[in-house]
């Protein structure tokens, strides 16, 4: 079914890279979820009210929330695709966030919502009048968040969108507390656990998934709004694809720059021999630059690093830096390395790079590895700047 409405609405250009069609993609998952959840919250609205179970009902209203969470996130996929303007030249792709903490704090209301009218339905029960037709319509209703779970996981994987990604979560946790609620009415048609307020017990369980749920989500939104770490895997292709010109000898200093899906700003230091020809290191730069940008579809800035690695000395010192700095600490690394020989001593200069999760401060960690390093080579004065990764 999923293939089949690709398809028909997005056709035969499926390049998610491509933001009329990412949009299209977009337009496709937000109008399908808004119809399904509609008619779900009607069928179940109707049903709640004729049985007077607080349970359905309250799953009819989550299935509403889900319906303008849909809204919202198509509104936040058209404003993304603006294009650039003087106020915003880089784009609004952000919007996309913006919009799916809208939707992750519209969740949290109606789980607060529903949790404060179940503990009314607890302290004052009432036993809701269950028939046939409410089992079909619950049993309709898990075999369609089901099939929305795979087809929001689906589409967000293609278009890589946080937003989807979490309309798919929400979808499989709307199938648990579906299925907690046809318990909830078994009990209640066949007269189980009489005296029990399990009508009012499964809206509040209900409520507590939706809270989860909304909560998991707006913190995984705002952590892509303040900055969060690039997938570990997308810094892996990048070093690797540096490998493929001899000329560079090493990247550090990789940052990621997010401003929304497909809009990515990428840049690192690349290491070159400093006896290479500028103006031909500048040309395999460009280069580079002009590759990534074909190959990963984001803006690539290169900075040029020249480095010594012909100079059997320097080549020694360097390699006798890193060996103290992994005494002090394994995780510690070292770059940008380049030496002075004065009269009385020699000058090892680098940059010493301490993990972002490392329990030894920055300056402490510096003084580390220049004491160690004058305590092995009582020659050797250490410059050093320390500095935490930015992936």
């Amino acid at each position: 079914m999923t293939k089949l409405l690709i398809h028909i609405f997005i056709g035969k250009n499926k390049n998610a890279n491509d933001t009329r069609v990412r949009g299209k993609y977009a337009f496709l998952a937000s109008i399908t979820g808004i119809i399904l959840n509609l008619l779900l919250f009607a069928g179940k609205l109707t049903v709640g009210l004729l049985s007077v179970s607080v349970a359905v009902i309250a799953d009819a209203f989550n299935n509403l929330s889900d319906a303008g969470s849909s809204v919202v996130t198509l509104i936040g996929f058209r404003l993304s695709n603006k294009p650039v303007d003087k106020e915003h030249p880089l784009g609004h792709g952000r919007f996309e966030y913006i919009s799916g903490f809208i939707v992750d704090m519209l969740i949290v209301l109606v789980g607060f919502e529903l949790l404060t009218s179940s503990i009314d339905k607890i302290v004052n029960p009432v036993v809701p009048e269950v028939g046939k037709w409410t089992f079909i319509l619950l049993g309709v209703a898990v075999a369609i968040k089901l099939w929305l779970f795979f087809f929001y996981r689906k589409i967000g994987k293609i278009i890589s969108s946080p937003a989807l990604k979490a309309s798919a979560a929400d979808s499989l946790s709307d199938c648990g507390a579906t299925a907690l609620v046809a318990i909830a009415s078994l009990c209640s048609a066949f007269g189980w656990l009489q005296g029990v307020p399990i009508d009012g017990i499964a809206g509040i369980v209900i409520a507590c998934l939706i809270l989860f749920t909304g909560v998991k989500a707006a913190k995984e939104t705002i952590d892509l709004l303040l900055g969060s770490p690039p997938d570990k895997a997308f810094i892996e292709e990048i070093h690797e694809f540096s490998k493929g010109y001899p000329e560079i000898v090493g990247i550090h200093d990789v940052m990621v720059h997010d401003y929304g899906p497909g809009r990515q700003i990428v840049s690192f230091h690349a290491e070159v021999p400093s006896d290479c020809n500028i103006n031909y290191a500048h040309e395999v730069i460009d280069k580079m630059e002009r590759d990534m940008f074909e190959k990963f579809n984001c803006i690539v800035t290169v900075h040029l690093d020249p480095i010594t690695v012909n100079d059997e000395k320097v080549n020694e010192m360097r390699a006798f830096a890193a060996k103290c700095a992994a005494k002090i600490d394994p995780e510690f690394s070292i770059h940008d390395f380049r030496m002075t020989q004065g009269e009385t001593h020699t000058n090892l200069i680098f940059d010493l790079v301490i993990p972002t999760d490392s329990k030894t401060p920055v300056e402490i960690a510096v003084k580390k590895v220049a004491e160690r390093i004058k305590e092995s080579n009582p020659d050797c004065f250490a410059v050093i700047k320390g500095e935490h990764p930015y992936v």
